[in-house]
């Protein structure tokens, strides 16, 4: 080994030492309420501490030393992992107590992450702190493999990121007279948050049965009685009492096209509101029935709300 590598390696393992202290001397991390720096301290020992000590197992002569704070990271990681485990237990419980609901269940959210997040969806894309104590929170069981092959047109499931259904929520101005649909539902989040946020019956459709049959779980844990997972084919799903529906690009092409004639059928009887998100958004808002009342269509990083022409 050469004596520039030896410099190296000892250098980075001086950095790795002090990271560990850091994280280990902050007490703040410990305390429930620190859920953001938590998740910060959490990824920090991911990619800063321990992906780093692989990168040192090459060097042999190192390896025993790297091992103690490889072990020692993962010791640390698995206690603040304990803490944000411990915490969304308890949320779980007041939340099956019915102490959280509707804008105390927003409040609860925003006093955790440390500060109140943006709404817009406009500026962020992909998942963040807050996806992460959304994941947590409503449930603590593995995500179950598929057992069924989609049919033609449908599209892998891939979970909406929490603040689109924080700001659809805002944007529908929904009610508890309100029945909100999602299609293509998955393991359930959009319909259980837009119930906890808003009060309205919450309904989702999804084809595969080990995802509904998740979402049916969580939300009984969760004693949500306003929210029910159908599953069936989207395009033979009941629609009758719907008022607000959402689609993250549950399909393309044709089949997308049948459910959208399905949902216009609907609104010939009322008023409704479809909000979408993805590559669907610029698809949708071709359908002569509709109009593009927020959101840019032809960006499928936006959500996008649709209403019904007079």
């Amino acid at each position: 080994m050469s004596t520039d590598s030896i410099h190296t390696s000892a250098g980075i393992i001086s950095e790795i030492q002090s990271g560990i202290e850091a994280i280990e001397g902050d007490a703040a991390l410990f305390e429930k309420m620190n859920f953001t720096s938590r998740a910060d301290a959490i990824d920090f020992i991911d990619f800063h501490i321990i992906d780093r000590i692989e990168g040192l197992y090459q060097y042999n002569d190192r390896g025993k030393k790297t091992g103690a704070f490889r072990e020692r990271a993962e010791k640390l990681k698995s206690e603040l992992e304990i803490i944000d485990a411990d915490l969304f237990k308890q949320i779980r419980e007041k939340i099956r107590a019915g102490v959280y609901a509707t804008s105390s269940f927003k409040m609860m959210i925003c006093n955790y992450l440390g500060s109140c997040f943006d709404e817009t969806g406009q500026s962020e894309t992909g998942y963040d702190h807050l996806d992460i104590f959304i994941n947590g929170m409503l449930s603590d069981r593995a995500i179950p493999d598929p057992t069924r092959k989609p049919e033609a047109g449908m599209v892998f499931y891939q979970k909406t990121p929490a603040r689109i259904i924080f700001e659809l929520t805002r944007l529908a101005e929904l009610s508890r007279d309100d029945v909100f649909y999602d299609i293509g539902s998955g393991l359930g989040q959009a319909a259980i948050l837009v119930n906890l946020l808003s009060g309205c019956t919450a309904r989702g459709i999804e084809y595969e049965p080990a995802f509904c049959e998740f979402a049916r779980t969580s939300a009984a844990e969760l004693n949500l009685s306003n929210v029910e997972f159908i599953n069936t084919n989207a395009l033979h799903g009941d629609y009758t009492e719907g008022t607000v529906f959402f689609l993250y690009t549950p399909f393309e092409g044709s089949m997308l096209q049948n459910l959208l004639d399905i949902l216009q059928n609907e609104s010939r009887k009322r008023p409704i509101s479809i909000f979408t998100y993805g590559p669907c958004s610029y698809f949708v808002a071709r359908q002569h029935w509709l109009r593009c009342e927020h959101g840019q269509a032809d960006n499928p990083d936006i959500l996008c709300m649709f209403k019904t022409l007079s």
